[in-house]
C-alpha cells in the first residue's frame, strides 16, 4: 500500500485550506478504532472529513458519508463533547516535511483556538491527540506508555510534545546541482535506495516515479549514470520541490497506485480528495476482505471437519443398530442349544434355524450360557433404542453440513475483491454465521455497509436479466422477496449453489437460449463450476418453499424441470455483453 507521504499531505492541506477553512463542526462519527469522520459545514457546502491513524493507511481527506450504524466508541464521544459547535479555523502542518497536522478549533472565526486536534502520520506510530489551548492532552486515539516507547509517551493529562524532529538532510529548492549530485553519488549503490538514504521527506513512491520519469532504472547503480542522466533527474527534483511551493498538483492514477505530481499517470483524477479517499478506501476494503474471507474459510473448515466426524460416528452407530437383529438371533440360538455349552468356552459355533448355516458366537468365559444370552438380548435392545435416537441426530448434522457447505461455496465464489459490494457481501455472510451461533458476536460493531449488498446481474442473449445471489441472505431475498409471479427460479440439482432468477415481464416467455443462459449461470455459481455439464432444475418461484426451522438459503422445491448447464459458456456471455456496451 502506498504511504501517505509529505507530498500528498501538502497537496491535501492546501486544498482543505482553500475550501474548508473556516467551517463549522456539526458531528463526529468513528468508523473503527483508527478512523473518524468530522461533519464540516461552510456557507456553501457540507461534507465529511476523514481522519485516520491506521498503521498502513493513515490519512486526511474529504471522504464518504458514514454508515447508518451506531457509533459505540468512547474516543468519538469525547470529541463530540468537546468540539461540537466549534469552528475549524486553521489546518496546518506543524513544520515543513513533518507529517503532523494541527487542526485548530475556535468558537468563531478570528478568535484564538480553544482546542487543537493533532494528527500524527508516522506509520505504525500514527496517532490522533486532542489538546486544550495550553496543549494539555484531553484524549488520544491510543495511549502510549513508557513500556511501549522510551522516546515519547502520549497519555491523557500530560503536556503534549511534538514528535522528535527529523535529523537527516531535508530537500531544498536552493540546493545547487553539484552538492545534490555529490550527496546522492557518494556511494555506488542502487539509485532509488541512495536517494532515500540521502534525504528525509522523500517517499519511496515519489522517488520511484521521479526515476522512472527520467527513463532510469530504480535499481541502477549511481556510478553508472551519465551526465545527461543526472541533469534529467535534477530537473525533475527541482520540479517536485517547485510544485510543493506553488501547489500546482496534478492528481491521477498510476499503474501501482496514485500520484499528485502528474508523473507516470495512466488516468487523471478530477480532485485530489476523491483520489486519496478512493485509493485508501479500496486498499482498506481489500485488506479487510482478504482477512475476513480467510478467517471465515478457516472457521468453516474447522466446523465442517468436526461435523463430518460426528456424522461418521452417527452413521456407524446407525449401521450397528440396523444389525441389532443378529444379536437377538445369537441369543435365541444360545438358549436353544444350552446343552452344547461348556464352562470356559470363548466361542461356540451353532446352526441357524432357517438355513442351518453355522454361526460363530463370541462368549464371555466367566459367564454361563444363560448369562451370555442375556448379554446378547440387552445389546440388541440397546442398539434398537439407539436407532430412534441416532436417526434424528444424524439428520440434524447432515442438515448443518449442507448449510455450511452452501456458505463455504459462497465464500469460494467470492475469491477476488472488485468493488465495495464484495466486502458488503462477505460481511453479510459473517453476520449470518453470528446469527446462526457459529461465530461469536464482536464487542464492537465493525459493520461498514449502508445498505444490503446486491446480487450479480447479467443479460441473456435476448436481453433478459439474470440475477444471481452471492450469499444466503441474497438467496433468500431473491427467492422470497424479489421474485415475481412470472420469473423463473434456477438451482443446481442436489448440489450446493446460488439461487438464480430469470426476470420476466407479465406475458413474456423465455426462449431456449434464455433458459440455457440462466442454467449456465446457475452452474457457474455452484460447487460444480469446473464440470463440463451440470444438472440444473428450474421452476416457478411459487413452488419454492422454506419449511419452518430451515437455515438461511436452504429451500425445497417441486414441479421442477431439468436442464444441463455449461459453466464455461459464461465467459462468452460476459465477452458479448462487454462488446454490446462498447
Amino acid at each position: 500500500m502506498q504511504s501517505f507521504d509529505v507530498t500528498t499531505l501538502t497537496a491535501i492541506c492546501r486544498e482543505l485550506q482553500i475550501s474548508w477553512i473556516p467551517s463549522r463542526l456539526e458531528q463526529v462519527y468513528q468508523h473503527d478504532r483508527h478512523t473518524i469522520s468530522l461533519a464540516l459545514r461552510t456557507l456553501k457546502k457540507r461534507s465529511w472529513l476523514t481522519i485516520s491513524w491506521h498503521s498502513q493507511a493513515a490519512r486526511l481527506c474529504i471522504g464518504d458519508f458514514p454508515p447508518n450504524t451506531p457509533d459505540t466508541f468512547t474516543f468519538s464521544d469525547q470529541l463530540r463533547h468537546q468540539l461540537n459547535g466549534y469552528t475549524l479555523t486553521s489546518l496546518e502542518m506543524i513544520a515543513p516535511w513533518e507529517r503532523v497536522v494541527d487542526l485548530q478549533f475556535a468558537k468563531r472565526p478570528g478568535e484564538p483556538p480553544v482546542w487543537h486536534l493533532f494528527l500524527e502520520i508516522m506509520g505504525k506510530y500514527s496517532n490522533i491527540i486532542l489538546t486544550d489551548a495550553k496543549q494539555q492532552i484531553i484524549t488520544v486515539g491510543h495511549q502510549v506508555t513508557a513500556n511501549q516507547s522510551s522516546v515519547r509517551t502520549v497519555k491523557t493529562g500530560q503536556p503534549y510534545e511534538f514528535p522528535p524532529i527529523l535529523t537527516g538532510t531535508l530537500p531544498k529548492l536552493e540546493e545547487p546541482y553539484e552538492r545534490w549530485q555529490e550527496r546522492i553519488s557518494l556511494l555506488p549503490k542502487a539509485l532509488k535506495k541512495q536517494m532515500l538514504n540521502s534525504y528525509c521527506g522523500l517517499s519511496p513512491a515519489v522517488a520511484h516515479l521521479m526515476i522512472q520519469t527520467a527513463n532510469l532504472d530504480p535499481k541502477q547503480s549511481t556510478d553508472t549514470l551519465r551526465l545527461s542522466d543526472w541533469n534529467r533527474l535534477f530537473d525533475l527534483w527541482q520540479t517536485w520541490l517547485t510544485i510543493l511551493v506553488t501547489a500546482d498538483f496534478k492528481p491521477g492514477w498510476t499503474e501501482e497506485g496514485y500520484t499528485v505530481l502528474g508523473w507516470g499517470m495512466v488516468k487523471p483524477a478530477s480532485e485530489i480528495q476523491t483520489l486519496i479517499n478512493q485509493y485508501y478506501r479500496d486498499q482498506i476494503n481489500y485488506q479487510t476482505f482478504q482477512q475476513l474471507r480467510h478467517q471465515l474459510l478457516q472457521k468453516l473448515s474447522s466446523l465442517l471437519k468436526k461435523l463430518r466426524v460426528k456424522a461418521s460416528n452417527f452413521t456407524q452407530k446407525l449401521q450397528q443398530s440396523i444389525e441389532a437383529g443378529q444379536y437377538r438371533q445369537q441369543g435365541d440360538l444360545l438358549m436353544a442349544y444350552l446343552h452344547l455349552w461348556q464352562p470356559g468356552m470363548k466361542s461356540i459355533c451353532l446352526k441357524t434355524f432357517e438355513t442351518e448355516e453355522k454361526v460363530e458366537i463370541n462368549l464371555n468365559p466367566e459367564k454361563n450360557a444363560v448369562q451370555n444370552a442375556q448379554y446378547l438380548y440387552k445389546k440388541h435392545q440397546k442398539l434398537k433404542r439407539a436407532c430412534s435416537i441416532v436417526e434424528p441426530l444424524l439428520a440434524k448434522v447432515k442438515g448443518e453440513i449442507d448449510y455450511l457447505e452452501q456458505v463455504e461455496e459462497s465464500l469460494n465464489q467470492l475469491d477476488i475483491y472488485d468493488s465495495p459490494q464484495d466486502l458488503q457481501t462477505i460481511q453479510e455472510i459473517r453476520e449470518e454465521l453470528i446469527q446462526q451461533n457459529y461465530l461469536k458476536s464482536p464487542t464492537q460493531s465493525s459493520s461498514s455497509y449502508l445498505d444490503e449488498s446486491q446480487p450479480c446481474q447479467y443479460i441473456t442473449p435476448s436481453g433478459l436479466e439474470v440475477w444471481v445471489g452471492r450469499n444466503n441472505r441474497q438467496n433468500d431475498r431473491l427467492t422470497f422477496c424479489t421474485a415475481g409471479d412470472y420469473d423463473l427460479w434456477f438451482h443446481t440439482q442436489e448440489s450446493v449453489g446460488s439461487h438464480v432468477l430469470l426476470r420476466l415481464e407479465p406475458g413474456q416467455k423465455p426462449n431456449e437460449v434464455d433458459l440455457q443462459c440462466a442454467a449456465d449461470w446457475a452452474a457457474y455459481y455452484s460447487r460444480a463450476r469446473f464440470s463440463k455439464h451440470v444438472p440444473i432444475v428450474y421452476t416457478e418461484p411459487k413452488y419454492v418453499y422454506k419449511p419452518k426451522g430451515f437455515k438461511p438459503g436452504m429451500v425445497i422445491y417441486k414441479r421442477e424441470k431439468l436442464l444441463w448447464g455449461q459453466p464455461h459458456k459464461t465467459q462468452t456471455y460476459l465477452k458479448n455483453q462487454g462488446e454490446t456496451k462498447n
